[in-house]
């Protein structure tokens, strides 16, 4: 039961960020650096944002190889599942009428991608692939989690612009504000579905505090690592 729950958790999670990626680029105000890519990618080649951001996914995952990077179920349903949501939005959501609207679906992409990265990484799942990538070159490399995600970031930028894909105020506000939002909603969530090693320290923590019961302590519990918005992605 509870892995069925984690499983439709994941589901919900990655089709919320699919759409919510399809709220930022319905905003033309500017998308995440990767959605960057996949707009530059989709207009030189006339296949749809979802259909590239399945492939880029894909071809990321080849690079976790020599990585020794190991995906989980998350890993590969996030590759699919995006992509697909993100063109079923794109069919449905109409073009923004002026500012105001463009604003209010730049606001509610961001907002929604925080919530749907913080559902799909307390589903404790698998990582997506573009954080395997950024997590494996850290091991490899030894560099800091900050460079090496901020070296990769501003490469597919770049390479996302030079394609023609959309660079604005809302990729600097997206990228001043994700942090913050994505880990209001980890930590929200992490609460809310609680992993079952986190279940079993809450019961001995409250053993520990009735009278005339053996303490036991356990020795690494979830709470040791609390995800982290890297994990999006």
């Amino acid at each position: 039961m509870h892995r069925a729950r984690r499983l439709v958790q994941l589901f919900v999670g990655l089709v919320l960020y699919g759409t919510a990626c399809a709220l930022l680029v319905r905003s033309e105000l500017g998308t995440s650096p990767w959605d960057v890519l996949h707009q530059g990618v989709s207009r030189q080649t006339g296949v749809s944002m979802g259909t590239v951001s399945i492939t880029v996914g894909a071809l990321v995952l080849l690079l976790w190889i020599p990585l020794r990077e190991r995906p989980g179920v998350g890993t590969v349903a996030n590759v699919i599942l995006v992509g697909l949501s993100l063109d079923a939005a794109l069919r449905v959501i109409p073009e923004p009428a002026g500012l105001p609207a463009r604003v209010a679906l730049l606001v509610g992409g961001i907002v929604l991608l925080g919530a749907a990265t913080g559902l799909y990484i307390t589903a404790r799942l698998g990582s997506g692939p573009r954080d395997g990538l950024m997590t494996g070159l850290h091991r490899v490399t030894g560099r800091s989690v900050r460079l090496v995600r901020t070296c990769i970031e501003v490469a597919v930028l770049a390479a996302g612009f030079l394609l023609g894909g959309t660079v604005g105020v809302g990729t600097a506000v997206f990228a001043l504000t994700i942090g913050p939002v994505a880990q209001w909603f980890l930590r929200l969530f992490g609460r809310v579905f609680p992993s079952p090693s986190e279940r079993m320290s809450d019961r001995i923590s409250t053993r520990e505090r009735q009278p005339g019961i053996l303490r036991v302590r356990s020795h690494r519990t979830d709470r040791d690592h609390e995800p982290s918005c890297a994990d999006a992605g």
